[in-house]
């Protein structure tokens, strides 16, 4: 697995969003990242990632390099989390990509943002 994922699960991302009052008991859908130097490799790629709860998009980086989004349906834990980004990175690094991180939305509701 990525250091850099691995950090990003670990290093306190998780409690800081418990403190911002992340609805941890919902699915959401998580945004997992990668880079790939040519188009052809990314779409590649998106082949191992379809299904109910997963969607795979490409698309021209400004830098000329192809972005993978990949958006997983599934609960925010560092174990789901790890082990998803496990997956993807055993599909892009052969075919010439990395990992650039993941994220997720959170919804902020008006009574908690107004106090």
């Amino acid at each position: 697995m990525s250091t850099i994922l691995h950090e990003d699960v670990g290093s306190g991302i998780l409690r800081r969003m418990k403190e911002g009052g992340f609805d941890f008991a919902s699915v959401h859908p998580i945004e997992f990242y990668a880079i790939f130097p040519d188009q052809d490799r990314a779409l590649k790629a998106t082949r191992n990632f379809r299904g109910e709860s997963l969607h795979a998009q490409v698309t021209e980086r400004d830098e000329g390099d192809w972005y993978l989004q990949v958006s997983k349906v599934m609960h925010v834990t560092p174990a789901g989390i790890g082990d998803f980004a496990q997956d993807l990175e055993s599909v892009v690094i052969p075919l010439g990509g990395e990992l650039d991180g993941w994220g997720v939305t959170q919804q902020i509701n008006a009574a908690s943002s107004q106090e």
